[in-house]
């Protein structure tokens, strides 16, 4: 089950969901608008390992905006801090941004029961298209679970900014 708009609402009021800073206007039926934050990753080896962690360079997006290029990962974050330990929250660009062919999640749209923080964005931009910091760039929808939950308490916890990939420590505990 969806939770719908005013059940969002609802629920950030009541603490089970966390939306930080929250503004009852960026709801939406069945979703809240979230915002872009002011730095973008940029990871710098041509070639990415998965095996190693790679080097990034941090660019504060100009009031001016800046232009994603195509063919380039960007990590972006959400300026808000979003979890809940009751719902899943599910991460989705919004259709305005798609129709500019800017990809906000390339894959990773599931948070996990548990997990707080302002999540990072995995860009990608079709043709060059230009971004401006705190624009409403996506969509976080709750999902009731079923089941006995599991919290999260991973690597990705409390995140803070752009998180480059953490994958390289998979392979460090042997869960590769």
């Amino acid at each position: 089950m969806i939770l719908t708009g005013p059940e969002i609402a609802s629920e950030v009021k009541s603490g089970r969901i966390q939306i930080s800073p929250f503004d009852p206007r960026h709801i939406n039926p069945n979703s809240y608008n979230f915002h872009i934050g002011q730095t973008i990753k940029v990871y710098e080896p041509a070639v990415l390992d998965a095996k190693r962690s790679n080097a990034t360079r941090t660019i504060k997006i100009s009031p001016e905006g800046m232009v994603l290029e195509p063919n380039r990962l960007y990590l972006g974050h959400i300026e808000e801090r979003i979890g809940s330990n009751n719902y899943v929250p599910i991460m989705k660009g919004r259709s305005s941004i798609g129709r500019l062919g800017l990809f906000i999640n390339i894959t990773a749209d599931l948070i996990d029961q548990g997990a707080f923080g302002q999540w990072t964005l995995q860009m990608h931009a079709v043709q060059p298209v230009k971004i401006y910091p705190g624009m409403s760039i996506g969509q976080m929808t709750f999902w009731v679970p079923i089941g006995q939950p599991q919290l999260y308490t991973g690597k990705y916890q409390n995140a803070r900014g752009p998180m480059a990939s953490l994958s390289h420590k998979n392979f460090q505990s042997g869960d590769w």
